[in-house]
């Protein structure tokens, strides 16, 4: 097995599970070179919110910085967006991917501004 398919298992019993609770989800998703996030409804069929590094707005505040930075601005962003529908406790999805590094900023980060998980 490679490393992608061991992280789409990790993914998939995570979202199972969280798909039981019946929650809302932020589900994170990094690349080489950005980070996302998705606020997807209990159904998993609707994307409510969403924060990248490809915003214009994240772009421009970032300029020459670290990408655990970036995310930590992406965190920000997206518990705000939350916050402005009124969404305050979530479950935390990070796609199979370790909970270290932008995937923590982005968590800690959402957790500072108001998220709940």
């Amino acid at each position: 097995m490679d490393k992608y398919i061991r992280r789409a298992r990790r993914a998939h019993k995570a979202r199972a599970r969280i798909k039981q609770l019946g929650e809302i989800r932020l589900c994170v998703f990094r690349s080489n070179n950005h980070i996302y996030a998705q606020i997807i409804d209990a159904s998993g069929s609707t994307v409510l919110s969403q924060a990248s590094t490809l915003e214009a707005e994240v772009r421009k505040s970032l300029g020459s910085c670290s990408n655990v930075q970036a995310a930590s601005l992406v965190g920000k962003r997206i518990a705000e967006k939350a916050k402005a529908l009124g969404i305050e406790r979530v479950a935390f999805d990070r796609s199979g991917f370790q909970y270290h590094g932008r995937v923590k900023a982005l968590a800690e980060a959402a957790r500072e501004n108001g998220l709940n998980f």
